[in-house]
């Protein structure tokens, strides 16, 4: 999110790059290395490269869908770990599951408006690499940035050696939508309580206050 170009972007730039796909969605490490059941997107712009990686990658316990949108695969991969980092501070904080769930929810729509504003579809947002990865990084002790929201929510301290991909991407995305006028209120606000200019009492202030609409 730094350079505002995706993976695919970057290595379509280097000579002698063909065909990179994005293998992403709701999956820790730990659980696909003991064999245990999931389903992740493959984002290729080639349908006949894509098919014969998913031949090549797919096991019995790993089922693969192919989407031509690398754009929507990258950035469903990359915003959810922001929306985690705020449900991590929702449960710290001691909020509830009820606000939790809301979180999720509204901030699965600003995911959505940031990804259709550059060019992804919703549809693949609402599939596995956006919707699926963003209910486990939200619901999971595995999810670095949930337990590194949970600690921002407690006011502890969290391992520096540990990454945290989302806190990077929330900074991003706060001069993202002053660029280009999109409204992002939690990633604003996760932005804020990482960098320690808000408090949560006055982030979730701003947020409950704000002027009501049609969802």
């Amino acid at each position: 999110m730094a350079s505002g170009r995706g993976p695919v972007a970057v290595l379509s730039a280097v000579p002698g790059v063909q065909h990179p796909s994005v293998l992403t969605g709701p999956s820790f490490a730990a659980d696909i290395a003991r064999g245990l059941p999931t389903a992740l997107p493959l984002a290729c712009a080639d349908d006949s490269v894509g098919f014969a990686l998913l031949q090549a990658i797919a096991t019995s316990a790993l089922r693969l869908y192919l989407t031509n949108d690398t754009v929507g695969a990258e950035l469903g991969g990359a915003l959810k770990n922001v929306i985690a980092i705020a449900a991590g501070i929702v449960i710290g904080a001691g909020l509830g599951d009820s606000a939790r769930a809301a979180l999720m929810t509204r901030g699965f729509a600003e995911m959505t408006r940031l990804a259709q504003s550059r060019g992804a579809r919703p549809e693949t947002l609402a599939g596995l690499s956006g919707f699926g990865d963003l209910v486990l990084t939200c619901t999971s002790d595995q999810s670095r940035n949930f337990r590194y929201g949970r600690a921002l929510g407690r006011g502890d301290a969290f391992d520096p050696a540990v990454t945290v991909e989302g806190a990077a991407t929330a900074r991003a995305l706060v001069r993202i939508a002053a660029d280009q006028g999109l409204d992002l209120p939690i990633a604003a606000m996760v932005a804020g309580l990482i960098d320690r200019r808000i408090s949560v009492d006055e982030a979730v202030a701003a947020l409950m206050a704000r002027p009501l609409k049609k969802e």
